[in-house]
């Protein structure tokens, strides 16, 4: 596995064709914008998502998926997970039926409360699937810096083999068996993350971040363990780790959101000129998958509560606070 075909040529497939490139495999990347291939191809570089970053000259871009599939041992999926579905179904007039796919995004798909991989086995059930997970933000993978992630996929051996095109000193692949876990992970710590923002866009303290990073890890845990995942798996990279960076910051676009709607930005003002925040969507899906299973997730629902549901942040918070003392 030598030859990846990295679909989506936003910040984090960006990232992943410099990562693969440094482990000794060949990239090349498709750009819905024709521009940014362009650009790629040309100048080394990816002047939207990732301007003033030097990309290895060997990889390569294109628009046209016919070309990016041609050859490739495996296909590296790096859309947002709502546009998960649309993508491979485009694909599905391109690429061999059993070429290996590693899935990118962390989400879970509107209306069908479908995860990434639930979703690719429906439509490519002849392919065979692994996840990546874990704390990475593309800014610093693309530089470098070590930042460690995971694979999971029901077959050992693809996940090898996804780690061994991709691992290098500084980008640690880890394994793991639990896709459900892994998944589930990536998609709630988003929906975590903007109820952070929203905290300390009120400058409600560090205490109070810890408390509902550790709550919304409990949380997270709940509905894994009732959808079928490990719970150990959330104290690993996709779960705990991935909240802790989330949750940090002024990198995360999740963070910044829950940052600008308590200052008093509306949702849409909140979005505008963003690249995707996958935690808006989530927040729906995380709670109506919730509901299914019947787990309480109280910050969960508080969040598409303030997103989608029109309440206010100030009695969101006060109903939190307000919740009945309990066993932890």
């Amino acid at each position: 596995m030598t030859r990846l075909a990295i679909v989506g040529a936003g910040a984090w497939g960006t990232a992943l064709a410099q990562v693969a490139r440094r482990a000794g495999s060949e990239a090349a990347i498709w750009a819905r914008d024709p521009a940014i291939a362009d650009a790629i191809n040309r100048r080394h570089e990816n002047p939207v998502y990732l301007p003033g970053t030097g990309l290895d000259p060997a990889i390569t871009a294109t628009a046209d998926l016919a070309q990016l599939i041609a050859g490739a041992d495996a296909a590296l999926v790096a859309v947002p997970a709502q546009f998960l579905r649309d993508v491979l179904t485009r694909l599905g007039a391109h690429i061999p039926a059993d070429l290996p796919l590693l899935l990118c995004a962390k989400g879970i798909e509107t209306g069908t409360l479908m995860t990434m991989s639930e979703l690719a086995a429906g439509l490519r059930p002849a392919a065979p699937l692994a996840v990546l997970s874990g704390p990475s933000f593309a800014a610093e993978v693309v530089r470098d810096l070590p930042t460690a992630v995971v694979i999971a996929s029901r077959d050992p051996a693809l996940a090898q083999l996804f780690s061994a095109a991709l691992g290098s000193p500084r980008f640690r692949p880890y394994r793991s068996a639990d896709v459900t876990g892994v998944e589930l992970g990536g998609a709630v710590k988003n929906v975590l993350a903007i109820a952070c923002g929203i905290l300390d866009g009120l400058a409600l303290g560090d205490n109070a971040r810890a408390a509902l990073i550790t709550r919304g890890l409990a949380e997270m845990t709940r509905l894994g363990v009732a959808k079928g995942a490990r719970a150990e798996t959330f104290a690993g990279l996709s779960g705990l780790g991935d909240l802790v960076l989330t949750c940090g910051g002024a990198q995360s676009r999740n963070h910044r959101l829950g940052v600008a709607l308590a200052g008093g930005a509306s949702l849409g003002e909140a979005l505008a000129g963003r690249a995707v925040v996958e935690g808006v969507a989530s927040a729906a899906s995380v709670a109506a998958l919730a509901a299914r299973l019947q787990v309480e997730m109280p910050i969960a629902a508080a969040v598409d509560a303030v997103l989608h549901r029109g309440m206010a942040i100030a009695p969101m918070i006060e109903g939190l606070l307000a919740r009945p003392r309990r066993a932890e």
